[in-house]
């Protein structure tokens, strides 16, 4: 009878697993959420990555440009943004340089005005090694030589060209002011690129440690603002060629030694990849539709850009045309960006720009004391670049290049061929008196602009 009152030894246990099983699960769970509560804050404050060329930079230097949260074109694409207040001037919205041709910009507040253009622009760009055949990323100078060319590339042939980031760092004065010249500033070059298997998932890690979860691995590289003097061309190995830029061919500082054979890839290209300092004595004169150095004392010269020292949109232009673009579920809105321009100006009416000849910015809300005057040269004349999406890298089939085609063939110059925007060269007071090299004037983000004097434009081709 006793055994009859006895736990079955199943019963035991079940009742005993269950009970170890109760004990650990809370043994375990509490210890670990407080090693981690330990842990988190000491990985987020100091991440156990190595730290970038960036990182170092920053000891020193100060990175030029405003983050997407102080840009001053958040809200570009809204009607507000462009509204046209009767009696009111225009007033300048925005500021871009590209310090590499056909890269990321870099939005600035304010910008010196130099001969060629807002200072940084298009310093760099990007070329590759073409001929009538192949042309292998290893070829020798004998290969070069031998009929090949160097030819300047943007995200016209290589849409991932928007993805490569760029950041530049000028040097601070000892009291903490930041230094306005180029000598000690650099150029910080960013692209997506992580290696294979679990090396590349651990860059991938440390790249949302650092910088946030949506973060990506990259690899970057580094680059002088100021041009190298003749000891640091030889020690880095640094050549002077020529580069064919649309039409024209000048001598430039081939830099390519120091690009990741990895860009090349990342880009998509097949042939030798080059990177290109414009020279300071090897800048292009502008003529075309350009003034005259009997007119403004010098002749307007350029780096690499594509034509003229400075491009300039107006933003009551970019909507109205964004307004008759059709739409789809890969553009949804043009963003100005696309245009790749250094002044963005809001207030004027849609193509207003287009009848000026000459413009002045005043200092209005800005924090300046002087004024900046422009020659406005001729309208943009467009190629499909603007189908590129300057935030992914993608580029649209058809759009916004069959609508300008289209609706924006207003050039008798250019028949066929959609404008937006204009092309400006800057003017300077003490023209005549200065050396080109020492003519300067600022531009800032506030000031307002008035229109000095009107008439037709009439694109003249290269």
């Amino acid at each position: 009878m006793e055994e009859a009152h006895r736990p079955s030894p199943s019963a035991d246990s079940t009742a005993g697993l269950s009970a170890l099983l109760d004990f650990d699960a809370t043994f375990f769970f509490l210890p670990l959420v407080t090693l981690l509560g330990f842990l988190l804050p000491i990985i987020y404050l100091f991440p156990p990555v190595p730290a970038t060329k960036a990182d170092a930079l920053q000891q020193t230097h100060d990175r030029l440009g405003l983050g997407r949260a102080e840009s001053n074109l958040r809200a570009h694409n809204r009607p507000a943004a462009a509204a046209v207040t009767p009696g009111a001037s225009a007033k300048l919205q925005a500021l871009t340089i590209y310090p590499v041709k056909s890269c990321r910009g870099i939005e600035l507040t304010r910008s010196r005005v130099l001969p060629t253009g807002l200072e940084f622009d298009r310093l760099y760009t990007f070329a590759q090694l073409k001929s009538p055949f192949p042309v292998s990323s290893a070829a020798n100078a004998a290969e070069k030589e031998d009929g090949h060319v160097w030819e300047f590339i943007t995200q016209r042939q290589f849409a991932r060209l928007a993805n490569v980031k760029v950041d530049l760092y000028v040097p601070r004065d000892e009291d903490g002011s930041r230094a306005d010249k180029d000598t000690g500033s650099w150029i910080v070059m960013r692209f997506p690129w992580r290696a294979l298997g679990i090396r590349g998932v651990l860059q991938t890690i440390a790249a949302k440690l650092v910088r946030g979860w949506y973060a990506e691995a990259e690899r970057e590289f580094l680059l002088p603002v100021g041009f190298p003097t003749k000891a640091e061309i030889e020690q880095r190995g640094y050549e002077f060629e020529k580069v064919k830029v649309w039409k024209d061919v000048v001598t430039a500082l081939n830099v390519g030694v120091d690009v990741p054979e990895e860009l090349r890839s990342y880009l998509g290209v097949s042939n030798k990849l080059g990177l290109f300092r414009i020279d300071p004595l090897g800048l292009r004169q502008v003529f075309r539709c350009a003034p005259r150095k009997e007119e403004i004392g010098y002749q307007p010269t350029v780096g690499f850009q594509d034509a003229y020292p400075l491009h300039l949109m107006n933003l009551g232009s970019l909507q109205d045309f964004d307004s008759q673009v059709p739409k789809d579920g890969d553009l949804k809105y043009l963003d100005v960006r696309r245009f790749r321009s250094n002044l963005i100006v809001t207030g004027a009416p849609a193509y207003d720009e287009e009848s000026w000849k000459s413009i002045r910015f005043t200092p209005g809300t800005s924090t300046l004391t002087s004024d900046a005057s422009f020659q406005v040269s001729c309208r943009t004349v467009r190629c499909k670049l603007p189908n590129v999406d300057p935030a992914t890298g993608i580029r649209h089939r058809v759009e916004p290049d069959r609508s300008l085609r289209k609706i924006r063939d207003v050039d008798p110059g250019a028949p066929k061929m959609g404008c937006l925007g204009v092309q400006m060269c800057p003017l300077f007071e003490d023209a005549e008196s200065c050396e080109t090299e020492d003519l300067r004037s600022w531009l800032e983000v506030g000031m307002t602009m008035d229109v000095q004097s009107r008439g037709e434009h009439v694109y003249i081709k290269q």
